[in-house]
C-alpha cells in the first residue's frame, strides 16, 4: 500500500521508498505527480519516447523537454539517480525488459490504434517484468503440491474470483478433483471441510484482502497446504507454504488495464501445464482424447 509522505518528506520521496526494485520507467511513473512542475516536462519526454533520451545528452534532453540543463540533473537525483549517467544506465535496463512501458502516458486525444498500441505495449512490458521477477524455486514448489493433492480449492474474489475460476476449469483435466467457490460463504464451508492431503489455493493481487485471509487461515487449520498467487510480498504470503508473487507494472490509474489478471493467468497456464506433464501416459491419452471430442462438436473443417 502506498503510504502518505509525512513531515518535511516530498511525496515523490514517499514514492521512492515505495518503489523498492522496480525499473526506472516505471519508478518515473510512480513519482511523476509529485514532482516540480518543471521536472514532470523531463519525466514526459522520457516516457514518450525513451529510446530517444537513452541516446541523447544532459542538453539535447533539455531542449526535447524545453527546460534547461540543471533541471535535468535536478529531475535525475529527483528520480533516485546518482546523476545523469546513473539514470542513462538504469533507462537502458529498463529498456532490456522489452518495450517501453508508455501506457502512463495515454492521452484523452489518443486515436483508438495509438490507445491499442500503447495498451499492448505495456501489456507485454508488464508481463516480461512479471515473467524475469518470478521465483522459479517457488514455482517448482508449487508444482510439487498441485501434482500430489487429493483435491484443490481455488480460492478469490473479483477479479482473482475469474482467476480462480480459470484454474478449475483447468485441472480436472488432470485427474485432479478441485473447485472454486466464490460466494464467501461457500468458501467458509469449503475451506473448514479441507484437510491433511488437500492444496488451498488462494489468489489475491494486494494480498490484504481480510476474506481471503481468514479463508487461509482456517484451511491450514484443517491441515490443508496453502499455495497463494499475489502481486507483492504481502500479509497473505508470509502465512503460506508456497508464494508465487507476481509482480507487474499495475497502477490504479483510470486507463491501466487489468494487467495483474493477465499475468496471474499465465502463471494458472505454466501451473496446469506443469502439473498435465507430470501425469501417467494414460491420463495423457485421456486428455488428447476429450480434445478430439470437443473438436468433434465444432464446425466441419475442410480435410
Amino acid at each position: 500500500m502506498r503510504r502518505e509522505a509525512t513531515g518535511t518528506e516530498t511525496g515523490a520521496s514517499a514514492d521512492l521508498r515505495n518503489a523498492g526494485g522496480r525499473n526506472i520507467i516505471e519508478i518515473i511513473r510512480m513519482t511523476r505527480a509529485a514532482l516540480r512542475k518543471s521536472d514532470r516536462k523531463v519525466a514526459d519526454i522520457v516516457l514518450h519516447d525513451p529510446q530517444r533520451i537513452l541516446k541523447a545528452t544532459v542538453g539535447e534532453t533539455a531542449t526535447l523537454a524545453q527546460v534547461s540543463q540543471p533541471t535535468v540533473l535536478r529531475f535525475a537525483t529527483a528520480i533516485g539517480c546518482k546523476g545523469f549517467r546513473d539514470f542513462k544506465i538504469r533507462l537502458a535496463q529498463s529498456l532490456a525488459l522489452g518495450t517501453p512501458a508508455t501506457h502512463s502516458v495515454l492521452l484523452g486525444t489518443d486515436e483508438p490504434e495509438t490507445v491499442a498500441e500503447k495498451i499492448f505495449d505495456y501489456t507485454m512490458t508488464s508481463l516480461d517484468w512479471a515473467r524475469s521477477h518470478l521465483d522459479k524455486a517457488a514455482l517448482l514448489k508449487a508444482i510439487d503440491l498441485l501434482a500430489k493433492a487429493r483435491t484443490i480449492e481455488f480460492f478469490g474474489f473479483g477479479a482473482s474470483g475469474i482467476v480462480a475460476r480459470d484454474a478449475q476449469q483447468k485441472f480436472p483435466l488432470f485427474g485432479v478433483p478441485c473447485g472454486a467457490q466464490l460466494d464467501s460463504h461457500q468458501q467458509i464451508m469449503v475451506a473448514s471441510m479441507m484437510k491433511e492431503g488437500d492444496v488451498a489455493f488462494v489468489i489475491s493481487n494486494t494480498g490484504t484482502t481480510r476474506s481471503i485471509m481468514e479463508i487461509a487461515r482456517i484451511a491450514r487449520e484443517n491441515g490443508a497446504a496453502l499455495i497463494c498467487l499475489t502481486g507483492s510480498d504481502s500479509p497473505l504470503a508470509s502465512c503460506c507454504d508456497v508464494a508465487l508473487i507476481v509482480e507487474t507494472l499495475e497502477n490504479t490509474n483510470m486507463y491501466t488495464p487489468t494487467i495483474s489478471r493477465i499475468a496471474a493467468l499465465v502463471v494458472i497456464d505454466v501451473l496446469s501445464t506443469s502439473v498435465a506433464m507430470r501425469r501417467p501416459v494414460e491420463d495423457q491419452a485421456r486428455i488428447h482424447n476429450m480434445k478430439r471430442q470437443l473438436s468433434d462438436m465444432r464446425k466441419d473443417q475442410p480435410t
